[in-house]
């Protein structure tokens, strides 16, 4: 039997790639919020995000409104006050070699963005505190991750975040998601009905992108496949 040859991307291949291609960090958004209909099919299409055995460990808060801006104000005053995070997953231990470079290089590529020149740590620390001004967005959605299934139940509520950010692509909807949003459990928890069995994983800010503002005006590089990918034949 002969190996087939090429075979040509198929349209859902196309379509996938362009909404990859499309898909960016949004870093400003307007202030109108999205109608509930186009949030909920959304979140329907994440939660066909594939997980160990089935489990599905996500479970979501949505959060908008006079809620939002009372959990926005508080997070933003505590930013405010170099208050030290204490998130209840471990962050990175440390970024070094290619991803110290890859995340210095998407740093100073949204510092020039935005105007912020280098050795300006007050204008950085204004840009870093838009985390917690949630960028503006009229709409945030909080992922937290069931304890005891440990590392790999993260993992799977990443493949939903990914799944849910596509999803709002595709949509119209610019998305975030941010570890950041996982620095004060305390101000989440006072807020939102998270069991104690549960952790915090991370905040996605959502809603229309701010077309007009510099920080939404560059995109992030990819490594090429041949720093990532090993064959073994």
């Amino acid at each position: 039997m002969s190996e087939a040859g090429p075979t040509a991307p198929t349209t859902n291949f196309i379509s996938l790639e362009e909404l990859l291609r499309r898909r960016h960090s949004c870093r400003a958004f307007l202030s109108r919020p999205v109608p509930r209909d186009v949030i909920q099919q959304i979140l329907a299409t994440g939660q066909r995000t594939a997980s160990w055995c089935n489990a599905q460990p996500w479970q979501v808060h949505v959060v908008s409104g006079a809620p939002l801006e009372q959990l926005r104000t508080e997070l933003m005053t505590r930013a405010g006050a170099d208050a030290p995070a204490s998130p209840e997953l471990d962050w990175p231990r440390e970024y070094h070699g290619v991803y110290q470079a890859r995340r210095r290089e998407c740093g100073w590529d949204l510092y020039r963005a935005t105007g912020v020149q280098k050795g300006d740590r007050e204008g950085s620390a204004r840009q870093a505190r838009e985390n917690f001004r949630l960028f503006g967005a009229p709409h945030v959605a909080f992922v937290t991750s069931e304890e005891a299934l440990g590392t790999y139940g993260i993992l799977d509520c990443g493949a939903w975040v990914s799944n849910f950010m596509l999803a709002a692509s595709a949509m119209g909807v610019g998305t975030i998601a941010q570890a950041a949003l996982a620095s004060y459990p305390d101000i989440l928890r006072k807020h939102l009905d998270v069991g104690a069995d549960r952790r915090i994983v991370c905040g996605i800010s959502f809603g229309y992108e701010d077309f007009q503002h510099p920080a939404n005006g560059f995109r992030t590089s990819r490594a090429p496949m041949d720093e990532v990918v090993t064959w073994v034949d």
